[in-house]
């Protein structure tokens, strides 16, 4: 499932191919918004939490949301795709090459400062050098739901983009909390230890090479009924939240922290 650190490659795989190029044709079925002109110049390739943003120069920006489907290839012009064309959601071609967004729920243009963007509800971009991480726990400290758990408001990309199942389960485990103490019961250092390991979690992963937290690979996302890494007891998964989201655990090493 793409997270901030997938989105991250994938805007440095396309940046080199489609920047200060262009445009040689668009498509997109399902577009909401207004459509770039052929000819016009790509000026940028960024991503933003699970968003990718693909900049022209009339200011027009390209939104892809990958939610938990969507994904962006990478072709030489005429070269075969390796998903069915009918699961094309966006192709922006330019000379030589062919970028192809698949499966993406969400596939939108907006002007760039005519109004307020899609993306400017979202939080510190953990991925980013510059990421604030002083704005990510005020964010985090003006939950309006103080009974949601730790898990579920590290995945509100409102607090910080970037972080998703994997990550949430992986931070969790490294700082040895409980995902389901409710937010308000974490104090202010854990809150920022968590948001802290998430951060550099994200960015060892932003290279080539599998995804991985611990050596060898990940410590509790995928592991169900495998023992843990530190203790041997079993990781538990269970589903939860609005969105019956997946959290992996080790019921052991991971305890409440509650305010003093």
């Amino acid at each position: 499932m793409p997270e901030g650190d997938t989105l991250h490659r994938t805007a440095s795989r396309l940046r080199p191919a489609l920047i200060d190029q262009p445009l040689v044709r668009l498509e997109a079925p399902r577009l909401v918004g207004p459509r770039p002109r052929i000819g016009e110049r790509i000026l940028g390739v960024e991503s933003v939490g699970k968003n990718l943003l693909i900049r022209f120069e009339s200011r027009i920006v390209l939104q892809t949301h990958m939610m938990m489907t969507g994904s962006w290839h990478l072709y030489r012009t005429g070269e075969r795709w390796r998903r069915q064309a009918h699961l094309m959601r966006a192709l922006v071609e330019v000379d030589g090459w062919v970028a192809v967004c698949f499966s993406a729920p969400v596939v939108r243009t907006f002007v760039e400062g005519s109004a307020a963007t899609p993306v400017d509800h979202l939080g510190p971009d953990l991925c980013r050098d510059d990421a604030d991480l002083d704005e990510a726990l005020r964010r985090m400290a003006s939950i309006p739901e103080p009974a949601l758990t730790i898990a579920e408001v590290l995945l509100d990309q409102r607090v910080a983009a970037g972080i998703g199942n994997v990550y949430k389960s992986e931070v969790l485990f490294a700082c040895r909390l409980d995902p389901f103490t409710p937010v308000s019961r974490v104090d202010e250092p854990t809150r920022r230890r968590l948001l802290e390991t998430a951060t550099r979690q994200l960015r060892a992963n932003l290279g080539d090479g599998p995804r991985a937290t611990v050596p060898g690979g990940l410590a509790v996302y995928g592991r169900q009924r495998r023992a843990c890494l530190a203790c041997g007891t079993p990781i538990v998964m269970r589903r939860h939240g609005r969105q019956a989201r997946s959290t992996y655990w080790c019921p052991r090493c991971q305890v409440s922290h509650e305010r003093q």
